[in-house]
């Protein structure tokens, strides 16, 4: 068999390119996350990134305007809060310390037998310190990271901008690598963007706005350690299978206990009127009717992300799962090839 020279010349350009990739892949691998998470960023501000471009006439100054707006909007007030925060973790760490779980327990189950709220306190012990020593334990490896969590912060924002203001010169050079069929590459973009759009803004976002708005009854209605509490909620909300009565219900609980029963009734209603409904008011306004998108793959995906790949894997992990269902559908419906073949 003989090789020929462009055969050769061919396989050598494609053997380069692989180890540029692998190369390019350990030289970002240590900032990828933070990559990913300021093209994520790029992707939700987008529209507010045209509305400046539109009034500013100037992408540079557009991008950057938005960049700090959300900056402002989202970093700063963590950067303020963060001092609360750490305060009312300590507080949580200390009243589990003086708290009699025994005679919580009796009071809970009164009618069960001795055993049984013996163990029910062994493990409820157990289960506080685990939880106190693993939340002090990140805290203090955040601490201690803070420079480098301020490094890939930047990164974020670097990324942010640039990805906002080359967006559509990085579209067209997507596009351009894109094996699919033209013809199919349009419906499968709209595929993307809707399941983008489902997991980005319905899950997400909403779960945030969900998660702020019960924050704000907390805070209107005395419940102590709501900035906590809200955090708390902010993550039950975003999980699609949870929501945020997991934070609004024993808060309530924790009312009714505590005698404050008119405030309850006001949070209960408060919760029930806003909280719970936000969801289908704000949702098709950012969300396609049509998108089909599967709350137990969004909640597997963010649950499988979140332990891969941090914060950013609530986003990163469903987008993954959605993306292979949409093409595992297309391999049944026998159109897999029709995709990749050249017209």
């Amino acid at each position: 068999m003989v090789i020929k020279e462009k055969d050769v010349k061919r396989y050598s350009a494609i053997a380069l390119i692989l180890v540029l990739i692998v190369v390019a892949f350990i030289v970002v691998k240590p900032i990828l996350l933070s990559v990913i998470a300021g093209l994520i960023l790029a992707y939700i501000f987008y529209p507010l990134f045209k509305v400046a471009f539109y009034v500013l006439r100037e992408k540079n100054t557009a991008a950057f305007a938005v960049c700090i707006l959300v900056v402002l909007i989202l970093f700063l007030p963590i950067w303020f809060l963060l001092p609360l925060i750490v305060r009312q973790l300590f507080d949580v760490f200390n009243f589990f310390q003086t708290i009699d779980v025994a005679a919580f327990v009796r009071a809970i189950l009164p009618a069960t037998s001795a055993q049984l709220q013996v163990d029910l306190t062994t493990t409820l012990i157990s289960l506080i310190g685990k939880v106190s020593t693993y939340s002090l334990s990140s805290l203090t490896n955040f601490l201690l990271n803070l420079p480098t969590v301020l490094f890939h912060f930047a990164v974020i924002v670097f990324v942010f901008f640039f990805a906002m203001r080359d967006a559509q010169p990085l579209k067209l050079f997507i596009v351009g690598l894109s094996p699919l069929r033209r013809e199919k590459l349009s419906f499968f973009a709209n595929q993307f963007k809707q399941i983008t759009n489902s997991v980005i803004y319905g899950n997400f976002i909403i779960g945030i706005v969900q998660g702020v708005l019960t924050g704000v009854g907390l805070l209107i209605f005395g419940v102590p350690r709501a900035l906590l509490l809200t955090i708390l909620a902010i993550f039950a909300a975003i999980l699609p299978v949870v929501g945020a009565w997991l934070v609004w219900i024993p808060a309530a609980i924790y009312m009714i206990v505590s005698g404050s029963t008119g405030a309850v009734i006001g949070f209960a209603i408060y919760s029930l009127l806003i909280v719970t409904t936000v969801d289908n008011i704000i949702r098709p306004y950012l969300v396609s009717r049509n998108t089909k998108s599967s709350s137990v793959i969004v909640f597997i995906g963010m649950i499988g992300g979140l332990s891969v790949f941090g914060v950013v894997g609530l986003i990163i992990g469903p987008l993954v799962l959605e993306y292979l269902v949409l093409f595992l559908e297309a391999y049944k419906s026998k159109t897999f090839r029709e995709i990749f073949e050249s017209e």
